[in-house]
């Protein structure tokens, strides 16, 4: 936390674009909010907005604002979330999801400062805000995929901060639990004690859900009416559980190329076409190796070869491409198997 920490003070001063990357959960939002209080526009707005979770239209409006009978329900001129930030900083988490149109609006935003609401004949007025991004996915390989722009992008990613994920900085969990306890306890009216034991317990999970998984846990606990003191027994039985599991003896198994792989596609989010499909076609994998990926695959998907087609990062239509491709090379593997 301490190289999170002053990597965020050195850039907090610049004005210049951040892309924040890392994987889901990890407090991507909470280094964009530490960037704006410890820059000189703390004193500004900070806005917030989730570009995954509206469709582009919606997102448009929510960005720049609509005019009164612009669309169905628009009875009133509405500023938007650009106009709302002016003068401070919009956080636009997600921006991997964001379409190609709405892309090449923000694009555009970026290079005049100019905003134009959803029904408005003529540019508006011109707004003065810090823009820091975020996203999950792997913005380089989307642009290879013609999926993200290539001039959007080193647009944005002017200033890169990545936020590894909770498990590769255990050293941090004391500090977050702390950190927790103080403000949500706070709000419950309760701040209790963390043992040694309960917080050695919580510091060994793996933390699949990062940083907002942990949020969750502790929230639970506090909502789960313990005293004063938090032991061990506190803790929630999966994470104890987890705990247990782990401290048994493992037997060591050799990663094999298809792990690698997988891994790649999983994690880093990484596509088939752009990360096995040149592997394969260039021979640099065999076709046992490809078969043992797809048994992986379904064996994640439970037999199913649409979720296959998501979990290696295709696109939609992708789906018959990617079957067609696995007959031909005899690495169509029965399903049923897996289910």
């Amino acid at each position: 936390m301490l190289a999170l920490q002053q990597e965020i003070q050195r850039v907090a001063q610049s004005d210049a674009k951040i892309l924040i990357t890392g994987e889901s959960g990890v407090g991507k939002e909470l280094v964009a909010m530490s960037v704006h209080a410890q820059g000189p526009r703390a004193d500004q707005p900070f806005v917030t907005v989730n570009c995954a979770g509206l469709p582009e239209t919606l997102l448009e409006s929510e960005l720049f604002g609509h005019v009164k009978g612009s669309f169905t329900g628009a009875y009133r001129d509405k500023p938007g979330m650009l106009e709302k930030a002016d003068g401070g900083t919009i956080f636009l988490d997600e921006i991997g999801e964001m379409s190609l149109r709405m892309q090449g609006m923000l694009l555009r935003f970026l290079e005049t400062g100019e905003l134009q609401k959803v029904g408005a004949d003529r540019v508006g007025r011109r707004v003065d805000v810090r823009v820091i991004t975020a996203t999950n996915r792997s913005l380089p390989e989307m642009v290879a995929q013609g999926l993200f722009r290539e001039d959007l992008y080193y647009r944005v990613n002017v200033i890169n901060i990545h936020v590894p994920p909770l498990r590769e900085r255990r050293e941090d969990i004391p500090l977050l639990v702390e950190h927790f306890f103080e403000n949500i306890g706070r709000g419950n009216g309760t701040r209790p004690v963390v043992t040694p034991e309960a917080l050695a317990i919580l510091a060994e999970y793996p933390w699949p859900g990062n940083v907002r998984e942990l949020a969750n846990v502790i929230e639970r606990m506090l909502v789960s009416g313990c005293g004063p003191e938090i032991g061990a027994d506190d803790v929630p039985i999966e994470i104890r559980t987890q705990r247990s599991i782990s401290l048994r003896p493992k037997r060591e198994r050799r990663r094999t190329v298809a792990d690698d792989l997988l891994k790649r596609m999983l994690t880093n989010h990484e596509s088939f076409w752009t990360v096995v499909y040149p592997l394969y076609m260039q021979r640099e994998i065999t076709r046992g190796n490809l078969r043992e990926l797809i048994s992986k695959g379904l064996e994640e998907a439970k037999g199913n070869y649409k979720i296959v087609t998501r979990l290696f990062n295709m696109e939609p239509g992708d789906y018959k491409r990617f079957l067609n491709f696995l007959r031909k090379h005899d690495c169509q593997l029965p399903f049923r198997d897996y289910r």
